[in-house]
């Protein structure tokens, strides 16, 4: 067996005669019905449990070897299951119980199939390390993770400390480099005595994947990757060994991408990355950059959804309203002429935005997967309150208008982009399309309508 990673142990899981918290035994009953022939399985565990301080949120994956069904381009794997993200105890002491009509927890556990090299007999420790990963985040940010959602990653997926030893060693790295997630196949939604699971799954993907995924629909990208078993098939098993994208296996579904965004646009409402605002003079002085305003910082926008259209709420217009009610705020309230002082919605002249490489890259998938059919697009600052929504005249409701093009509340920037100007922006930031050709820092300046975009190196 290979060693677990630091901080936790590998055991199989309890049998049924062992008493089990009501909504770890909901999980392992499932999974009991899936493989009955494997009531104990393998699992990696967190030794010290998050509720007593340790790092790991989930407390236990358990891994399971699944044989497939080869005839119809589904490989033997390892199948791993998490179980930690809903509510196990039902005490209070991780999760709030909010009842058995709501979700469990955060509503959903994490599943990761991982097709078996020949000979393999014991499913590696990484994915587990992975799935804790995840579960960190979660933890971390209060987000939800949803089907059809995409994870950036940047770095091999079994780049992991049990997985050190490959990499010392120098030896050829995965191109699977990222993440899309989907309603796991053979683990439907369960009602327990603590709420609603449902198990979400975590596929590996490479960047041509992510991409297709990112600039039309991660559904029908999930769709296309599951009609060719190389690339995951019916039940989109990871294969790190994998080295051709779904497009190098099938080049003609490249067409097939090509005329989903051409017809349909991006799903894709926002991103968060390195990104900056702040209000352009023309006579070169910058004021001090909203973002770093600690009057406008108080007042952070609402992070917890994972849908940027849900977490951004279009604003009234504001010719019906010069100010805007701040969270838990009553205008009328004797406070009420402070608060509207500092989350008043401003109109500017001009801006200047600045955007981290990785970023700036999402701007030709705003202009055309979204501006072009007549959508906004976010971009989220990581490192800040910042944000920055792009819009058209089609976007109802939002505080930027015909009248008030760059118009801000708070940290929040709001952009109309008309359509002729959507034409220039279009033709001028066609070359981030072609990252290769750049030389950063890039600057592009349309001074007649007051916009400055700045790109920068992402270490900057």
């Amino acid at each position: 067996m290979e060693a677990p990673y630091v901080g936790t142990g590998c055991y199989g899981m309890p049998p049924p005669t062992i008493p089990t918290p009501p909504g770890l035994e909901a999980i392992y009953s499932t999974l009991r019905r899936l493989y009955p022939d494997q009531p104990n399985p393998l699992q990696v565990t967190a030794l010290v449990k998050y509720w007593i301080g340790g790092p790991d949120p989930l407390d236990f994956i358990s891994m399971f070897g699944n044989p497939g069904n080869p005839m119809e381009g589904i490989p033997p794997h390892w199948h791993y299951v998490s179980s930690g993200l809903s509510d196990l105890h039902g005490d209070g002491r991780v999760h709030k119980y909010t009842g058995m009509d709501g979700p469990s927890g955060y509503g959903f556990e994490l599943t990761f199939r991982l097709k078996k090299q020949a000979g393999q007999t014991v499913p590696p420790a990484w994915p587990a390390e992975l799935l804790q990963q995840l579960a960190r985040y979660v933890f971390q940010t209060d987000s939800i993770l949803c089907p059809i959602d995409h994870i950036s990653w940047h770095a091999p997926l079994d780049y992991t400390p049990s997985n050190i030893t490959r990499q010392q060693q120098g030896l050829d790295s995965s191109p699977i480099h990222h993440m899309l997630l989907c309603e796991d196949p053979q683990i439907h939604p369960i009602n327990t005595q603590l709420g609603r699971v449902e198990f979400i799954q975590v596929v590996g993907v490479m960047a041509e994947e992510l991409q297709a995924a990112q600039h039309w629909h991660c559904k029908a990208l999930l769709d296309l990757l599951r009609k060719v078993p190389p690339a995951g098939g019916p039940w989109l098993v990871t294969d790190m060994d994998r080295a051709e994208s779904v497009f190098e296996i099938q080049p003609q579904l490249q067409e097939t991408v090509s005329l989903g965004i051409e017809k349909e646009g991006s799903s894709l409402s926002g991103v968060a990355g390195k990104c900056w605002w702040e209000a352009y003079s023309p006579n070169g002085s910058f004021p001090r950059p909203a973002s770093e305003d600690p009057n406008l910082a108080r007042f952070s926008i609402p992070q917890r959804n994972k849908d940027l259209a849900t977490r951004y709420q279009v604003l009234p217009s504001i010719s019906k309203s010069k100010t805007v009610r701040g969270d838990g705020y009553d205008r009328e309230s004797t406070c009420a002429s402070a608060v509207s002082e500092i989350v008043r919605t401003r109109t500017l002249n001009a801006v200047h935005l600045r955007f981290g490489y990785e970023a700036a890259l999402m701007l030709p998938l705003a202009i055309r997967g979204r501006l072009r059919h007549g959508r906004h697009f976010t971009f989220t600052s990581s490192a800040t309150n910042a944000a920055i929504t792009l819009v058209t005249g089609n976007v109802t409701g939002s505080i930027a208008d015909s009248e008030h093009q760059y118009a801000a509340y708070g940290t929040w920037l709001q952009i109309l982009i008309t359509d002729e100007f959507l034409q220039r922006l279009d033709k001028d930031l066609d070359e981030l399309t072609r990252p290769h050709d750049l030389e950063l820092p890039k600057e592009y300046r349309w001074p007649s309508d007051g916009l400055v975009i700045t790109v920068l190196p992402n270490d900057k």
